[in-house]
């Protein structure tokens, strides 16, 4: 047998300020004694025990690694055959000897409760990873050279690489435990009067139709060329959520300011052209409408983020106190391909990384997440007039197509094809496609719309109309827009400082 030498321990050295660390000798014995004991027991929690520093104590860490070797070459876990894997890797001695497992095996004398006892382990190396983490931001913090947007990124990063460990993670659970749940589930919406939608409406009826909404835990991804509308379409949707069903949405923009994007939203409420409003051009009427849609999206409870080149960490921080704290409902990211991810990747592993951190977060906050994307320039190139956008056409990774849970296209065959007749004659300049390309949930499909270009936004066709009672939600209690940055924090200077008069938050 080939001779494989563990990893030396590497120590992190914190100032513990004379206190003792969070363990316990004799939780870490019990756990390695169990684990002897019954050869299948790591199996049953491999899924908490992902890595050695779970222990504290070095010679508890080489027992448990030399475990882990044995699990991979598929032998048993013994007394015995613990024993000569360490001897094979000479660190029997450095463990105390055979003495010393002897010892362990003879410490239990059941494996149950196996999976109470590692969770107390990971509970306790958790609370040891935080006085860590909490070092290392400390000393950062103490370096004059440190720049204050790098220390913050590398505390929200430390901080959730522990808060995403193994306690987190999910173990098998059968059927016989999920049935119950999900058939309680449809009885409940049959006592509520069999609604045709069950998730978050984008206001759109036939849309609406085919998704039944948006639904908790769902990415959803929808892609165009540059000039499609892609964030007219979204704030149409969004002002539709907040406005016609008093749900909290948030918006986060990496290309628009948030005065950017709240003018497209008082274009589209007021019906007035934009370059009429930034030129002063209005008269009365068009002022009257404007203090009506002030009225309306005043009282809107839609959160808008304008900073540039947001991390996924940041991004996934800032999402969790929409929820916590406005009880948002869903979220849109403009664009995808215009967010960061932090290591050493090639730009389609970056993509690729950053597509599977937002389906995580969809499904960690139970919301939908809407993430803008672009597509590849080849569509402009094809034949034949034949510019519909297909799934091959998503720009940089193809992981985006994985993660999604419904892939939508926006498509204006006036815009794609530079006319506004077609073959047939026909006034085009208003026709818009939704693409439904792909739906985990359901069929897929075209879905006609109107876009209204001189106003900014979509509409469903004349004569078509959905009503607010065809949904199943929880009204919720905060109404209130903000156009400021920053996640809206009037007073977010990050040394403390409140923003002096006329100063801007972003």
């Amino acid at each position: 047998m080939a001779k494989t030498q563990f990893k030396k321990e590497v120590e992190v050295h914190v100032n513990y300020d004379g206190k003792t660390p969070p363990y316990s000798e004799t939780l870490e014995e019990t756990v390695l004694g169990q684990l002897m004991l019954q050869g299948d027991a790591l199996s049953e929690v491999m899924n908490l025990l992902t890595k050695k520093e779970i222990f504290y104590i070095p010679k508890n860490q080489i027992i448990f690694e030399a475990m882990t070797e044995l699990a991979k070459e598929n032998e048993p876990i013994t007394l015995v055959t613990v024993i000569e894997k360490l001897k094979s890797v000479e660190q029997l001695d450095s463990v105390g000897g055979p003495s010393y497992l002897i010892d362990l095996s003879m410490r239990v004398s059941t494996s149950a409760n196996i999976e109470n006892h590692v969770k107390l382990l990971v509970q306790k190396y958790i609370q040891r990873e935080l006085i860590r983490v909490s070092a290392v931001i400390s000393e950062k913090a103490f370096d004059p050279s440190c720049q204050l947007a790098e220390l913050t990124d590398t505390a929200e990063k430390e901080i959730l690489s522990v808060t995403d460990q193994s306690l987190q993670k999910k173990s098998i659970v059968g059927l016989d435990r999920i049935a119950p749940s999900v058939y309680d589930h449809f009885i409940e919406a049959s006592k509520a009067g069999g609604k045709e939608f069950t998730g978050v409406p984008s206001g759109f009826h036939e849309l609406d139709r085919l998704t039944t909404g948006w639904q908790a835990g769902s990415m959803i991804v929808l892609a165009a060329r540059p000039g499609m509308g892609k964030t007219a379409f979204v704030l149409t949707m969004l002002r539709n959520i907040a406005i016609d069903y008093s749900m909290p949405v948030g918006m986060f923009s990496l290309e628009m300011s948030c005065e950017q994007l709240a003018t497209r939203l008082f274009v589209g409420e007021a019906e007035i052209q934009q370059n009429k409003l930034q030129t002063g051009n209005i008269d009365l009427t068009d002022i009257g409408k404007l203090s009506s849609a002030k009225e309306k999206l005043s009282k809107a409870p839609i959160y808008l983020d304008d900073t540039p080149g947001l991390s996924i960490y940041e991004f996934r921080s800032k999402c969790r106190r929409l929820v916590e704290k406005h009880k948002v409902r869903c979220i849109v990211v403009d664009y995808l391909q215009l967010m960061t991810a932090s290591g050493s990747f090639s730009r389609e592993q970056e993509v690729s990384s950053i597509s599977r951190q937002i389906k995580s977060v969809a499904m960690e906050l139970k919301i939908p997440i809407i993430a803008l994307a672009q597509l590849n320039r080849g569509i402009e190139g094809r034949q034949n007039n034949d510019k519909k956008p297909r799934l091959s056409d998503l720009r940089e990774s193809g992981a985006i197509e994985q993660d999604a849970d419904i892939v939508m296209f926006i498509h204006r065959e006036a815009k794609a094809n530079n006319t506004i007749i077609n073959a047939q004659g026909e006034d085009i300049s208003k026709d818009a496609q939704i693409i439904v390309a792909k739906n985990r949930h359901g069929a897929g499909g075209e879905i006609n719309l109107q876009f209204i270009g001189e106003h900014m936004k979509f509409l469903d066709p004349i004569n078509t109309e959905i009503t607010p009672n065809a949904f199943q939600f929880v009204q919720p209690e905060e109404q209130i827009m903000e156009f400021g940055s920053r996640m809206n924090d009037r007073n977010n200077d990050p040394l403390g400082q409140p923003l002096q008069e006329g100063e801007a938050p972003f």
